[in-house]
């Protein structure tokens, strides 16, 4: 579990504090039992609040637009996917203690996968391309722009910084020869499409083998949607990936974009998250490893 400060301006939450919120603004729930969640996330606190209901908040300021944003969206876009995304069912308010909106959602079973270990991954692959296909296909009028569905190129300062963070701890010398490949790939030049943004294992549900939702939308949005590509590095093994891809329908420069962003994601992630999340550093390694191991 996350629940390690992973920013200096991160905020104390904690299950009496939940608590105390809850039955103040939702007392038809006060009587449920608050127990916190093992999570990689970086953005919020998640509480199980009973036996159907999660509460989420907000860690620090950074994430607090999401909340809006979420409760916004996700009823928009949910109808159009083929497996559950997070239903909002309350918002709070700033209380005692706690300064910022939050949400609560109807809780959604299943369990993260975990790279290396996939069940039946060409399955989940097709599935998970089922899933971007369908939310590039919902209409993208009137949707916020994505920070992630901008050009690999605004990257290249963040990710060349990370490179130099990283020195002597992986092979920058052929990563960053792999970056500057990915800066060359064309841009994306069709019309804006909405993206989930972070198709990331801990926002990825699977049960009884099968896909069964995908949570966390705060990076949703309409852009370039070639970043949603990064589940095949970050999750798949390379024998699911043509089954991916063809399900989403990539082309080569699209899916070179996808490679170019799984790539500076996890450069981005690793030496922030070095000591503070070591799962998110474990998956960031895996991701690099994966894009040598595929280069040759």
């Amino acid at each position: 579990m996350c629940a390690v400060k992973m920013r200096e301006d991160e905020v104390d939450i904690d299950a009496p504090l939940v608590r105390r919120m809850i039955a103040r603004q939702f007392p038809a729930w006060a009587a449920l039992p608050v127990r916190r969640l093992a999570s990689s996330g970086t953005e919020n606190a998640m509480f199980r609040l009973g036996t159907d209901l999660v509460v989420r908040l907000p860690r620090y300021p950074g994430a607090v637009a999401d909340v809006a944003h979420e409760q916004h969206w996700l009823p928009r876009l949910a109808p159009h996917l083929p497996v559950a995304a997070p239903e909002p069912v309350g918002v709070g308010e700033p209380d005692e203690g706690f300064a910022w909106p939050w949400s609560v959602y109807r809780w959604l079973d299943g369990r993260n996968p975990v790279a290396g270990a996939v069940e039946a991954p060409e399955r989940l692959a097709e599935e998970l391309g089922a899933f971007v296909a369908a939310l590039r296909r919902t209409d993208p009028q009137d949707g916020p722009a994505a920070s992630r569905g901008a050009p690999l190129a605004t990257r290249d300062t963040l990710t060349r910084a990370a490179l130099e963070q990283l020195a002597g701890r992986i092979d920058t010398d052929a990563v960053t020869a792999l970056w500057e490949r990915a800066l060359r790939v064309p841009e994306h030049d069709a019309a804006p499409a909405w993206l989930h943004g972070d198709l990331a294992p801990g926002n990825v549900l699977v049960s009884g083998g099968r896909l069964s939702a995908v949570i966390d939308f705060g990076c949703a949005g309409v852009g370039d949607p070639a970043v949603d590509l990064i589940v095949a590095w970050n999750l798949l093994p390379p024998t699911a990936r043509a089954a991916f891809r063809k399900t989403v329908g990539a082309d080569d420069a699209e899916w070179a974009r996808g490679r170019g962003w799984a790539l500076s994601i996890s450069l981005i992630q690793l030496p922030y998250y070095w000591h503070t999340n070591p799962a998110l550093a474990e998956n960031s390694r895996h991701v690099i490893a994966e894009i040598l191991a595929e280069a040759g």
